[in-house]
């Protein structure tokens, strides 16, 4: 196994173009998508494009999933980018083809997928879509992470938080701690929890989207720097997205 794995997009143009380029560089064929395609950035119909062309898979992220259902229980900031994707990508009954198969390919995104030992969600193996697995929860809520944990047997990867890492069996976090480039060993008969990281608006205090390389017996994460002045320059342009998702991709926060 070799696969690239992508999470957490949010209509980041700049973002996934150089993440693609990086892949592309590795010589990297496979790519799976863990959801969040859409949400908080300027161009979401461009990566929806590109991962329909580019992604062997894409599961639903919580973003992806509100243009289909309620998101009143999103951040104004958040919700407001829902209402501006769903006002460009809802397609009328004369909108053009290309438009509705967007719309249709996201509606029936999967809400996780199984592979050997190597279990794939957006989320968490609990709730796949919605449920936060935070890098805190060892130390702040272990009762919580130790349920997770006992949810699914293997190696469990989401994205959701936008925090790359590893949680191991004894709930412990392993961080990028600011690396380009971070390798860590999976152990053959041992659980563990990843987070992929963000490629569209990283929030671990590193602004350089994140994405990881998965092989049978370990995984890589790898930062990559992209223009995210221009992102907030078009996020601002739009009239209609809040500048706070705008700033926050300057601060990786």
């Amino acid at each position: 196994m070799r696969v690239a794995l992508i999470s957490d997009l949010h209509a980041n143009r700049e973002a996934l173009d150089a993440v693609f380029a990086d892949i592309d560089r590795r010589g990297i064929e496979t790519v799976y998508c863990l959801g969040d395609v859409v949400g908080y950035g300027p161009e979401p119909e461009y990566c929806v494009d590109v991962v329909r062309a580019r992604c062997r898979l894409c599961l639903m992220g919580n973003h992806d999933e509100a243009l289909f259902r309620d998101a009143s229980d999103f951040n104004p900031h958040a919700r407001g980018a829902i209402e501006y994707t769903r006002d460009r990508m809802l397609p009328a009954w004369y909108s053009g083809a290309a438009k509705k198969a967007r719309w249709r390919f996201l509606r029936n995104l999967p809400l996780s997928h199984s592979e050997g030992r190597f279990l794939f969600v957006h989320g968490s193996p609990r709730d796949p879509v919605r449920e936060y697995v935070l890098s805190t929860d060892g130390f702040l809520n272990p009762e919580k992470l130790r349920s997770v944990f006992d949810s699914f047997s293997g190696i469990a990867l989401a994205g959701h938080t936008h925090h790359p890492g590893l949680h191991d069996e004894s709930l412990r976090f392993h961080g990028l701690g600011g690396a380009s480039e971070f390798t860590l060993d999976l152990p053959p008969d041992a659980k563990c929890f990843i987070n992929v990281g963000s490629v569209g608006q990283p929030r671990d205090s590193d602004n350089r989207a994140c994405y990881a390389i998965l092989e049978d017996r370990r995984i890589t994460w790898s930062r990559v720097p992209y223009d995210y002045q221009l992102t907030a320059e078009k996020i601002l342009r739009t009239n209609a997205l809040s500048e706070v998702l705008a700033r926050r991709l300057a601060m990786g926060k």
